[in-house]
């Protein structure tokens, strides 16, 4: 069995995770760590950062709790398998195969394994709509890039990671806290 050593000190095998190797610590670090569009952005600008303005965009569209935790916790697989830009990962079906078993196992840890398709589709649409506002404002060459009109103002200063890490970590804790009070699980 082939297993990686996580932030937290856990050894988890990738190819067959479970609820339980599922920690938001290791998640909310390696996302924060990781930099969005295969590091080609104008500056550090980390995949935590983006999915807490998925996040921050599903609030202020008045969406559920459980969709803003679906909108920040969108990317978590990539804190175990590392992020890989979208015009390869398409080309990828394996790769593609373990990312959804590693997301479902990540929705089912923190209770999103029950999000219907219409639930899907709008946590995906938001992604799409903020790498298209982060596209135009942290690369060079897409400032003329169409944008859709969002709800929030996403952040895309550059920020250090700690506290990105931090932020994140907090948002999930709170997301999730409330879900439980309001399922009573």
């Amino acid at each position: 069995m082939a297993t990686m050593d996580t932030y937290t000190g856990n050894k988890i095998d990738p190819m067959n995770m479970t609820a339980s190797d599922i920690s938001i610590q290791d998640i909310a670090h390696a996302l924060s760590l990781t930099c969005r569009g295969g590091g080609h952005v104008s500056y550090f600008f980390s995949v935590a950062q983006h999915s807490i303005n998925c996040m921050n965009e599903a609030k202020s569209r008045g969406w559920s709790e459980r969709l803003q935790l679906a909108c920040l916790l969108h990317d978590a697989s990539e804190a175990y398998i590392s992020d890989i830009i979208r015009p390869v990962k398409a080309h990828l079906s394996n790769y593609l195969e373990i990312e959804s078993s590693i997301m479902n196992v990540i929705f089912e840890r923190f209770g999103l394994a029950d999000l219907s398709e219409e639930e899907n589709a709008m946590w995906k649409q938001i992604d799409d709509e903020m790498m298209n506002f982060e596209l135009k404002n942290l690369m060079k060459g897409e400032e003329y890039r169409n944008t859709d009109n969002l709800s929030s103002v996403p952040a895309v200063a550059e920020r250090p990671w700690r506290e990105v890490e931090g932020e994140f970590e907090a948002e999930c804790k709170k997301l999730a806290e409330k879900m439980s009070d309001q399922t009573g699980k």
